[in-house]
């Protein structure tokens, strides 16, 4: 019997109606659009407006595509990992609810919290559920309401981050597509330069934690460039290097949408030219979970049956990883 991998058959993504220009947020802040796109290469993000909606109607969408494209039943669903840092609550599971949403009656789910690298970590746990032999048909979705937890009068923070989702259906392939393999890694000592302080058990929300904004993301952006720069570029490097592959092997790479400059480094370390790199963080900002999923979703069309593509990504706490998929379609 040939060995089970687990494929991306489908990709889905979603992003809101209104805009967030540099030019809006020049009104808003002491910044300005050269300073943002000179430091992050952003030009604008999408954010969801509408009051009473959170992060699970950004996913739901982007599932609802995939389910259209595959022309599947949401009752064919085994399960949904949704990847987030801002949940519609602490509990239940923000997937319980998606699921709910899209009438996934059939599927179990859980949320899976890893910051700017929870895409990764939810796919490499997604296909361990496919490779079991156990469960058929697994979403990942990377969904992030971020304008729920920043601060629009810290320059520092709201000029870089979006809302959106972006969803993958892995399946079994008995013919060598689908993810490869997985290097992830994370170092909770970073947790002094990426959080968001209250709202946990540590620190309740109180009149105190409200008045000192400590429900908002905060990041100490030299600190967390250069780990980042490090640890999204080593990992990639490693994971061809464990595969005996290198940057002429690859096709694309997939990188977490954080800031150009981290991109480029990734890029440079893994000898591979600008053209092979999937970039949108001009049009969505950081949308934390999100990214990788929605280059996927911008690139699907772009994308050959049996390409060799690394997802690099590098999130707060802090957590990385590098995962290598071989595209099944």
């Amino acid at each position: 019997m040939s060995k089970i991998t687990a494929a991306i058959t489908a990709v889905g993504g979603y992003v809101p109606e209104t805009k967030l220009t540099n030019f809006d947020l020049e009104k808003m802040v002491d910044t300005n659009d050269e300073w943002i796109r000179s430091r992050t290469g952003i030009v604008e993000r999408r954010i969801l407006r509408e009051p009473g909606k959170a992060t699970s109607d950004l996913a739901v969408p982007a599932i609802q595509e995939i389910l259209r494209k595959k022309n599947l039943q949401a009752t064919d669903i085994d399960c949904i990992i949704c990847a987030t840092v801002t949940p519609d609550m602490v509990f239940p599971a923000t997937a319980n609810i998606i699921g709910d949403k899209i009438g996934a009656t059939n599927a179990f789910g859980f949320d899976l919290s890893a910051a700017c690298s929870g895409f990764l970590f939810a796919l490499t746990t997604g296909t361990s559920f496919i490779e079991s032999g156990r469960y058929k048909k697994v979403i990942v979705v990377g969904a992030d309401k971020m304008s729920a937890i920043v601060d629009y009068t810290d320059r520092n923070t709201c000029v870089i981050f979006g809302d959106g989702a972006g969803a993958v259906l892995l399946e079994a392939n008995e013919d060598g597509y689908g993810v490869q393999d997985s290097i992830l890694k994370s170092d909770g000592s970073g947790v002094k330069f990426l959080r968001m302080k209250a709202g946990g058990s540590l620190h309740p929300a109180s009149v105190e934690t409200v008045l000192a904004k400590e429900h908002f993301a905060y990041q100490e952006g030299q600190t967390v460039f250069k780990f980042a720069v490090k640890g999204m570029a080593d990992v990639s490097a490693e994971l061809l290097e464990k595969n005996n592959l290198t940057g002429d092997d690859i096709s694309w790479l997939v990188p977490h949408q954080a800031n150009l400059r981290i991109i480029d480094a990734t890029a440079n370390r893994m000898g591979l030219s600008k053209e092979k790199v999937m970039i949108n963080i001009h049009k969505y900002g950081n949308t934390t979970a999100a990214t990788i999923p929605l280059c996927l979703w911008d690139w699907e069309s772009q994308l050959k049956k049996g390409e060799n593509i690394v997802l690099a990504a590098f999130g707060g706490g802090f957590t990385w990883g590098a995962t290598l998929v071989k595209w099944a379609y």
